[in-house]
């Protein structure tokens, strides 16, 4: 299976950048699993970037695939609330599915802070596109998908998929690192005082970012033709995440003609992932899914 990246011990979790990761130096920081209050299973200092993969039987496989970039404020991720649960969920409707562990930016691993998420989603996607074949998947049907944090970097490579490496590349980091379609959940979009999660901001760009920085992570003001089309959920009432990320984003992608779908639910707050047994607000998965079949 494995072209260009190397397996871990576990069959199903691939290592995306093998020996070398580019943008990381030597630290003595280890990889830690903070506990929560509301169990939600957390990854933090994160050192080695993977894809976990989760497949349809053969049969129900329709072609599409999607990588999952869980959410956590650029601190950690919430690795099954918003990624290994989702990704069963998709399995359930025929999409392979890949949840992404990336780095965060605030490591004492990391060189460069704020290019570190985005190199690790572009080699996701490279990876996957790469062995398309060998998952049973098609090339032009992969998706990116993110929660809150993760939201930011999944719109981030949905815009910025081409930004340039400043490392030596291999045959792999040539290949086309856009996605086929976005799926955006109670993203952070903008780094823009007036509407950005500031804890998302920090950790990602630092205290006191030059506006040049955040210009370039501010996604609505990175939406180009090329940027795919997108599907994006929100709740009114995200005191965390405001809505305005999501509406920011949404006006952009309507300027630039980019086909977009955006439900605003009256009530749901922030991290409510898969929303289940939350009343019709859990029903976002069945608008995802009707989304998706129209995108044949």
């Amino acid at each position: 299976m494995v072209q260009f990246g190397f397996l871990s011990s576990q069959e199903n979790l691939i290592s995306i950048w093998g020996d070398i990761i580019p943008n990381s130096q030597k630290s003595d920081e280890k990889e830690i699993y903070p506990k929560a209050k509301s169990g939600i299973f957390k990854i933090a200092q994160i050192q080695v970037p993977t894809l976990e993969v989760f497949e349809p039987s053969e049969p129900n496989k329709n072609g599409k695939s999607v990588i999952i970039c869980p959410g956590g404020g650029y601190h950690s991720v919430a690795y099954d609330w918003e990624g290994t649960d989702v990704a069963k969920w998709f399995n359930s409707i025929g999409v392979t599915a890949f949840v992404l562990k990336y780095r965060m930016p605030n490591s004492a691993s990391v060189k460069i802070s704020h290019e570190a998420p985005l190199q690790d989603a572009q080699r996701a996607l490279r990876y996957v596109r790469s062995n398309a074949e060998e998952f049973g998947i098609e090339k032009n049907k992969i998706g990116i998908m993110g929660f809150s944090a993760g939201g930011h970097l999944a719109s981030t490579l949905g815009t910025q998929f081409d930004k340039p490496n400043n490392f030596k590349e291999s045959d792999l980091d040539l290949v086309s690192a856009r996605p086929d379609f976005m799926i955006l959940l109670y993203p952070v979009v903008t780094m823009k005082e007036d509407f950005t999660h500031k804890g998302s901001k920090n950790s990602l760009l630092g205290p006191k970012p030059k506006n040049k920085l955040i210009n370039q992570f501010s996604n609505e003001l990175q939406v180009t033709e090329n940027t795919p089309p997108t599907f994006i959920v929100h709740a009114s009432d995200d005191k965390a995440v405001l809505v305005e990320n999501s509406l920011q984003l949404y006006k952009s992608m309507n300027d630039h003609n980019i086909k977009t779908e955006m439900h605003i639910y009256p009530y749901g707050g922030h991290g409510f992932g898969m929303a289940i047994n939350r009343g019709r607000l859990q029903t976002w998965t069945n608008r995802l899914e009707d989304w998706l079949v129209d995108l044949d």
